[in-house]
């Protein structure tokens, strides 16, 4: 055989034994999910909420209703039950004519009830099913999270992408799957998951919609954190930026304060960058942490009349904003310290970091350890820029 006939042979011997698309999965075969709710039954079953996109409904026509194109719903949601995951998702199979798909989904929430039971073993499908992706967002209904996935949003063309857009934005706390799990995992932290509402937001507008009551859009609200797989409470807004300053996670946000020579008057600072350090002690007996944030802002919003850009009134601007950290940081180190007992901050984590033999002995009763030590916390803050204006003009009487 020649160099020729053999380098031939080669080429042409995989084409013989590739399968080609044996594997293939059209999209038109597919039902797209693009949001997943779980929740618990009164007669103990588990109930999957699935947010499924209508293809036909998602051309510009059809969704706007303009032209002869009847106006339609773009999703379909539909639910089932089950024993588990897998059994109720079987379950959905009598009901919908498609193969149903995970590979698009945005979303997975929690109903209150089984988030307080325990998700270890609902979020094991997730990890073991090939199909969902491990960057999914994870949220925690207050109630239950079948009726997330069946409301609508009157800016996204789905609720379930809504949802999406709200925590890739990180305005509130924001966690996926992934990073969940590993939480969950870990014995030097507890998961925490934000919460999410439906709340009144706008009026009808237009003519013959006076009649129609005012929409209800999903929310952020706040926090849920867990005491291991089990929901034991929540954080307010507020005490949930007290968390992302704890956690170091930070990453954009507003602070407003009293203007330093008018209280009355309000600025805003615009954050910029921030760091957190936590520097863990042991003595054998007493646990203690030093935790260092600071911080950088530009201010971008002033009602007072005052000049502040004197060094003076830099000065106390960033000693009010230091003072407004520390207080939403405390607030939420006291609730999670002392109201449930847990370690939500990562605070275990650099623990183990720094004393690795002493964690053997720790770590099985860390919740225990965490809320008896003792954390002493500094904060810097630095006006960086003060914005065009130097001086706004007093109102002319």
């Amino acid at each position: 055989m020649t160099k020729k006939a053999a380098f031939l042979l080669l080429i042409i011997l995989p084409l013989v034994l590739l399968g080609g698309c044996w594997s293939r999965r059209e999209i038109n075969d597919l039902a797209i999910i693009l949001g997943a709710g779980v929740d618990r039954t009164p007669d103990n079953k588990i109930r999957i909420t699935l947010q499924l996109a209508r293809p036909s409904a998602f051309g510009g026509s059809a969704e706007a209703g303009g032209g002869s194109a009847p106006k339609q719903n773009i999703v379909w949601v539909v639910s089932a039950e089950g024993s588990t995951i897998f059994d109720a998702e079987r379950e959905l199979a009598l009901k919908v004519s498609r193969r149903i798909y995970w590979g698009h989904n945005i979303i997975l929430v929690y109903g209150e009830k089984i988030a307080r039971e325990g998700v270890r073993d609902i979020s094991n499908f997730f990890l073991r099913n090939p199909q969902p992706r491990e960057t999914i967002w994870v949220l925690i209904a207050r109630g239950e999270a079948r009726k997330v996935l069946e409301s609508h949003s009157e800016l996204e063309k789905t609720s379930a992408q809504s949802l999406g857009f709200l925590a890739r934005h990180r305005a509130g706390f924001a966690i996926m799957l992934k990073d969940f799990q590993m939480a969950l995992a870990s014995r030097g932290t507890n998961p925490a998951a934000p919460r999410v509402e439906l709340e009144a937001a706008g009026e009808p507008q237009g003519p013959g919609m006076e009649e129609h009551t005012a929409h209800k859009e999903l929310a952020i609200t706040g926090t849920g954190v867990f005491k291991d797989d089990r929901l034991v409470g929540w954080l307010d807004n507020s005490e949930t930026r007290g968390l992302l300053w704890l956690r170091g996670e930070i990453e954009k946000g507003v602070i407003t304060i009293p203007s330093p020579g008018q209280p009355d008057k309000f600025i805003s600072l615009n954050i910029i960058r921030s760091n957190t350090r936590v520097d863990p002690s042991y003595d054998g007996e007493t646990i203690s942490f030093n935790v260092k944030m600071t911080f950088e802002g530009d201010l971008l919003e002033q009602q007072s009349t005052e000049d502040l850009t004197k060094p003076e009134k830099i000065e106390a601007i960033e000693r009010a904003a230091a003072k407004e950290v520390l207080r939403k940081s405390t607030a939420a180190l006291e609730k999670a310290q002392g109201e449930y007992g847990i370690d939500v901050f990562n605070f275990g984590e650099a623990f183990h970091r720094k004393y690795k033999k002493e964690w053997r002995e720790l770590k099985d009763r860390w919740n225990d350890e965490f809320a008896r030590a003792e954390v002493h916390l500094a904060v810097e803050a630095y006006v960086r820029r003060t914005g065009l204006l130097t001086k706004r003009a007093s109102v002319k009487k």
